[in-house]
């Protein structure tokens, strides 16, 4: 009967180490994913198939700070994102754009952001701001 019991208790302290093992690693787990979300990468995709070739013609990203392309981007979004909800999609403004000048997008994505502002009005003789340069 003793070697029963004991038996009984080794089992059951098998079991309970295995299982405290196995929350321990999906604790783990469960940490190394919320890492990966705190770093978030964001990434601008045009599509227009001119517009790369024209932005090689524009200066480098470095030529302004990322603050100047927040506070151009700040204005042209707020204008395109007017423009698209009373154009009823007439083709020009096909998109909304959801852009949050309090979130780091980072010096890339603003860069292209301002640029392909620049490009639309150039590409389409269209002045989105009236008060700019």
């Amino acid at each position: 009967m003793k070697k029963t019991v004991f038996l009984i208790l080794v089992i059951l302290v098998a079991i309970q180490t295995v299982g405290f093992s196995q929350r321990k690693k999906e604790r783990e787990g469960t940490k190394t994913d919320t890492l990966s979300v705190d770093s978030l990468e964001y990434r601008l995709i045009i599509l227009d198939p001119g517009f790369e070739t024209w932005l090689l013609t524009k200066p480098p990203k470095s030529f302004y700070s990322n603050d100047y392309y927040i506070q151009k981007n700040r204005f042209y979004v707020a204008e395109w994102n007017l423009r698209y909800m009373i154009s009823n999609n007439n083709g020009l403004y096909e998109n909304y754009i959801d852009y949050n000048p309090n979130t780091d997008y980072g010096i890339d994505v603003n860069y292209k952001l301002y640029y392909y502002f620049r490009y639309f009005e150039e590409m389409n003789h269209i002045k989105l701001l009236s008060f700019d340069r």
